[in-house]
C-alpha cells in the first residue's frame, strides 16, 4: 500500500475520532454541563446596561440615586456580564499518560476531558488555548474562538506525537505564566507522578518545592484547576503471578509476585498513602483539585466539582 493512501487512511481516522469526540462532548455539554460551567466560570467584569424599577430582593447596593431621585420610585442599575474569558488547557504528555488498564489510557481520559470543557467554552463564546508538554513545551496554541479552533485543539491532544517522555511541571508553569498575561482559567490535567517521586526523594526536596512553589505562583496569577488522572492499576494489582513493572518515564523496572495476598495487600496500602501524598502536596498550593480515573465515568464527578465551586462562590 502507498504511503499517500496511507496518509489518507490515518486522516480519515483522525477526522472520524476528533468527530466522535465531537458528537459525545457536545452531548453532554449539552445535558447541562454549560450552564454549570457558566455559573462558576464568570467574565472579567460586568458593564452597565440600563436602569429598571426596584423589585423586593434587590442589591440596595446598585441603586441609581440619581434616577431614583427624579422619580418617585427607586431605579437600580442593571448589569451585563462581560464573559471574554480565557480558558488554557495544560495537558501532560509525558510517557506515563500512556497507560491505562481499561478501555482508555489516562492520556486519553485526560484529552475526552480537555475537550469537553473546550466545547463549554466555546458555547459560552470563550477563548479557549492549548498548552501540551512533557520535559518541555512541545505546543502552544494561542487561544481563540469558534468550532474550527476547537477541533484543531482536541486533534493536537489525540495525536500529537511528543519528543519528550518525563515531565517538567515547573518549565510548563513558567512558560504558562510569561506568555498568558491576562488572568486566565487554567485546567491542568496530569497524572502529578513528578510530585511524588520529589516528595519520596529526599535528594530532590529543592525540586518538590520549586514545583509546589511555581503552582501557588500560578495559582495567584490565574484560576488553577488540578486534575488529576490516575488508573486503578496503579493502586491495586490483580493476582496474575509473577509480573514485571517498569515506570514509563524513569524506565526503572521492579519485579512483583502478585500471587501473593501479602504482596498485593502491602501494594494497595503503600499507593493508599502515595495518593494522599500527591493529594495533600496540590492542595497546599491553593489550586482547585479534581481526582479522576480511567475506570469510572467522569461526567457525574466534573458536575459535582462544579456544584462544589458554586456553592463556594
Amino acid at each position: 500500500m502507498s504511503s499517500k493512501k496511507l496518509d489518507s487512511e490515518f486522516t480519515r481516522k483522525i477526522l472520524k475520532q476528533v468527530r466522535q469526540i465531537e458528537i459525545n462532548t457536545k452531548q453532554t455539554v449539552s445535558d447541562g454541563m454549560a450552564g454549570s460551567y457558566h455559573s462558576i466560570f464568570r467574565g472579567q467584569g460586568m458593564n452597565f446596561e440600563e436602569v429598571r424599577e426596584y423589585q423586593a430582593g434587590d442589591d440596595v447596593r446598585n441603586i441609581d440615586w440619581n434616577v431614583t431621585a427624579k422619580m418617585d420610585n427607586a431605579y437600580v442599575k442593571q448589569f451585563r456580564e462581560e464573559r471574554d474569558l480565557t480558558i488554557i488547557l495544560m495537558v501532560d504528555l509525558s510517557a506515563s499518560g500512556m497507560f491505562g488498564s481499561k478501555e482508555q489510557s489516562k492520556r486519553e481520559l485526560a484529552a475526552e476531558i480537555a475537550s469537553l470543557l473546550a466545547f463549554a467554552a466555546t458555547r459560552n463564546n470563550d477563548n479557549v488555548g492549548l498548552l501540551l508538554f512533557t520535559d518541555h513545551v512541545e505546543q502552544f496554541i494561542r487561544p481563540k474562538k469558534g468550532r474550527s479552533h476547537i477541533l484543531r485543539i482536541v486533534r493536537e491532544m489525540l495525536y500529537f506525537e511528543p519528543k519528550g517522555k518525563k515531565t517538567n511541571l515547573i518549565q510548563a508553569l513558567d512558560h504558562l505564566n510569561g506568555i498568558v498575561k491576562r488572568k486566565a482559567v487554567v485546567f491542568l490535567l496530569s497524572d502529578f507522578l513528578p510530585i511524588l517521586r520529589t516528595l519520596e526523594d529526599p535528594n530532590q526536596n529543592s525540586q518538590n518545592k520549586d514545583e509546589l512553589q511555581m503552582l501557588k505562583i500560578a495559582k495567584r496569577r490565574h484560576d488553577l484547576i488540578c486534575i488529576r488522572i490516575s488508573d486503578p492499576r496503579e493502586h491495586e494489582l490483580p493476582d496474575v503471578g509473577r509480573i514485571t513493572l517498569e515506570d514509563a518515564e524513569t524506565e526503572e523496572v521492579v519485579e512483583i509476585n502478585t500471587g501473593s495476598k501479602r504482596v498485593r495487600d502491602q501494594f494497595k496500602k503503600d499507593n493508599l498513602i502515595r495518593e494522599e501524598k500527591i493529594l495533600k502536596a496540590l492542595s497546599q498550593t491553593g489550586a482547585d483539585l479534581l481526582s479522576l480515573s480511567t475506570h469510572r465515568p467522569y461526567v457525574k464527578d466534573l458536575k459535582a466539582f462544579f456544584a462544589r465551586r458554586k456553592e463556594r462562590r
